[in-house]
């Protein structure tokens, strides 16, 4: 990057975006494709025709040889089956570089091969990709060359959604018909198109590449599955907001650089809590572009990350004992004509439609906690949530002083006439200005975070799509929105329906208000008594997704069917069962052939330098050695002890039903085998010789990058 790079001259170069489109396409096409993806309506050949071409000829132009269908199957990551603009060789033998609207509209990958929880069969292969023509297409540029990919859906042969994007357009679908009922009840006929805006935080963690290869555990599962503590973790509290390294600074200019060429708004970007741990962070666009910019911002997080000899870890907890990695999903609901409906002004409890949505909100999530802590959940975040570095898996919602106070105003006198000023912040210092302050503070312990005029879901795991919690997201407030407009629109006397509906639903369910400290244990004490539900396992929060209450949910608001919502709960057992079955194989592999054969070592070398000593001197003091070699020796004979009885574990998993019953095995048995291995594993790293021992300690890992 030269000092005359200038970033909104190449912002989006890389992006078929409405600048492009102006441009290139006839003004007749733009128009109506600008319609479709405004209104929605479907796209007719002819104009895909037109758009296919114009969008091939730039591609190419860019370097593009290729095209391909972009999607993200129910793996968690992107998928892409390449095909190149050619077309058979004419009579000369010269080929065209043809791509035709229909190409363009629909793809066929093989969907056999993808996770489907029992929608598809082996044999049963087609699937469709259908194009997602309100998220731009864009070149993606690495070894492959240029690749021009085009955001899709990806549907089943008989019409069932096997991907994230399918879903969450529809609960976006059904949150834009309920607020826009909303909008019109108070008299709004201008907004045409409501849309919920996100964005993500991604948190992640780099590592020295040359020591990554020498962890298998972070080979196989991105994380570290044996590692005792160093001398020094976060205690001082000094890499948050710290300088950031040179190396690491290098980094993060490259990962701008190509996000922005992508139309990816990086905005913000710092060191964490934990040593090695950073975040980056964009500005707010629409739920589906939001979902795609963060699948190509943890892509390119790792795949710079190569280019300067480091690994991206995006693991929820790559090492115990220091913070893990979340994704705040920073979410909102705006018109088409710049209204955020989460907006409270300056006067919260003279705004009714503001306090009618935050009520409608707190219904939402507190009738669906266990849908929301679902969304979040992933083998890795198991290890992350509520272990005060992360919202604890209760579901509450912070408020602030100032709405806290509108509410409880409600609640207690049946009408709300003052709201917290927010005042000014005075420093002391006569050279410093007087600051205006928000009205009131922030939560980092709570889940669901109001901050002014969004909530921020903080339980997200940072290797997660966002897609998920943003569809139950959608789909809940879509709900209570819903029930909220029935009622209005049969209403005799709008006004005191509107304050009889805020008060009912603020009384009914201020239970799911928590202003305090999220991580403290009075709370979980507390909101048993308030029962709210606490989840702590991905296993335990996986059948909330096929209660009665949750398929009602969902179809009702055509977003899931009922098989849909049984094959994910069947592929989310799977994929619990699969990560730690594959880290309970990789403990037994790394203890088997690293570790004890290490210790071995170890144990015979102060063997023979203890006899060593005995021969040349009777009378010398051996006690420290022998001691040592003792308590090594106990170390190893509960190391191999432990061992055996995780293979033992991992064997009987292995007869379990798949599925459920499979799942609960590996999270009752199978995890705590593996935590008994771990225990003298991580001791005797504190006493074998370090030349000795077979990987990079956490020291290493964590403070030399």
């Amino acid at each position: 990057m030269s000092e005359a790079f200038n970033v909104s001259e190449m912002f989006g170069e890389d992006v078929f975006n409405d600048t492009v489109m102006k441009e290139r396409l006839p003004k007749n096409v733009y128009k109506e494709l600008r319609k479709v993806i405004d209104e929605g309506a479907e796209l007719r050949l002819v104009v895909a025709d037109v758009v296919a071409n114009a969008m091939k000829d730039w591609a190419i132009e860019k370097g593009a040889t290729h095209y391909t269908h972009w999607f993200q199957p129910l793996t968690g990551v992107t998928a892409e089956k390449h095909d190149s603009f050619i077309s058979a060789p004419n009579a000369s033998g010269k080929v065209l570089m043809e791509f035709s609207g229909k190409e363009l509209i629909k793809g066929e990958p093989d969907a056999s091969s993808f996770p489907s929880g029992g929608l598809r069969a082996t044999f049963e292969a087609r699937g469709y990709t259908a194009w997602d023509c309100t998220s731009p297409a864009f070149v993606k540029r690495d070894a492959t060359g240029v690749i021009l990919c085009i955001p899709t859906a990806f549907c089943s042969y008989t019409g069932e959604a096997l991907d994230k994007k399918t879903p969450l357009l529809r609960s976006m679908e059904a949150l834009n018909t309920q607020a826009l009922r909303i909008l019109k009840l108070f008299g709004n006929t201008t907004s045409k198109r409501v849309t919920p805006s996100v964005g993500p935080e991604q948190e992640y963690f780099l590592v020295d590449r040359e020591k990554y290869l020498k962890r298998k555990d972070l080979i196989f599962t991105g994380r570290t599955l044996f590692g005792a503590m160093p001398p020094k973790g976060q205690e001082l509290e000094d890499h948050y907001f710290g300088t950031i390294r040179e190396r690491i600074g290098a980094y993060m200019k490259d990962v701008n650089e190509e996000l922005w060429k992508l139309g990816v708004t990086a905005k913000t970007q710092h060191n964490e809590v934990a040593p090695a741990q950073h975040e980056l962070a964009a500005i707010y666009s629409q739920a589906n572009i939001a979902v795609d910019n963060n699948q190509l911002a943890m892509e390119i997080l790792k795949k710079v990350a190569g280019r300067h000899g480091m690994v991206c870890l995006l693991h929820e907890k790559p090492f115990a004992g220091v913070n893990g990695s979340g994704k705040h999903n920073n979410w909102s609901i705006t018109t088409n004509d710049g209204i955020n409906m989460l907006d409270p002004g300056k006067t919260p409890h003279e705004n009714k439609q503001f306090l009618l949505v935050l009520a409608a909100i707190m219904k939402a999530v507190d009738t669906h906690a266990d849908l929301l802590r679902e969304s979040a959940a992933n083998p890795g975040n198991d290890h992350r949530l509520g272990a005060n570095e992360a919202p604890p898996a209760i579901i509450s919602m912070f408020l602030g002083d100032q709405l806290n106070d509108v509410l409880n105003q409600l609640v207690s006198t049946g009408d709300a006439t003052s709201s917290i000023k927010a005042g000014q912040l005075k420093t002391g210092v006569s050279t410093l200005p007087e600051l205006a302050k928000d009205a009131t503070d922030r939560n980092r312990t709570s889940p669901f975070a109001f901050t002014g005029n969004k909530f921020e879901f903080r339980m997200v795991g940072s290797s997660d799509s966002v897609a998920s919690p943003n569809i139950v997201l959608n789909t809940i407030v879509a709900e209570a929105f819903c029930d909220i407009a029935d009622e209005l629109e049969k209403a005799e006397d709008f006004d005191l329906a509107v304050h009889d509906i805020i008060k009912k639903l603020a009384t009914e369910h201020q239970r799911i208000v928590f202003n305090g400290n999220g991580y403290s244990d009075e709370w979980v004490a507390e909101a048993e008594r308030r029962g709210l539900p606490n989840i702590k396992t991905m296993v335990d929060a996986i059948p909330a997704l096929v209660t009665d209450k949750a398929v009602a949910l969902f179809e009702k608001f055509g977003v899931f069917t009922k098989a849909e919502l049984e094959s994910r709960a069947e592929v989310q057992y799977e994929a619990y069962a699969k990560a730690l079955n594959i880290e309970a194989r990789a403990m037994i592999d790394i203890a088997g052939k690293q570790i004890i054969p290490s210790v071995i070592k170890a144990t015979t070398e102060l063997s023979t330098s203890i006899n060593a000593v005995k021969s040349a001197c009777a009378d010398a003091d051996i006690s420290t050695q022998t001691e040592l070699l003792t308590e090594t020796s106990v170390l190893l004979a509960e190391t191999k002890n432990a061992l055996a009885n995780l293979k033992k574990a991992v064997e009987d998993a292995a007869t379990k039903e798949e599925g459920r019953e499979q799942a609960t095995y590996f999270k009752d048995v199978v995890k705590e085998a593996m935590a008994d291995l771990r225990t003298p594993v991580d001791k005797l790293e504190m006493i074998v010789d370090k030349e000795l021992w077979p990987m990079p300690s956490y020291g290493d890992l964590i403070f030399e990058v």
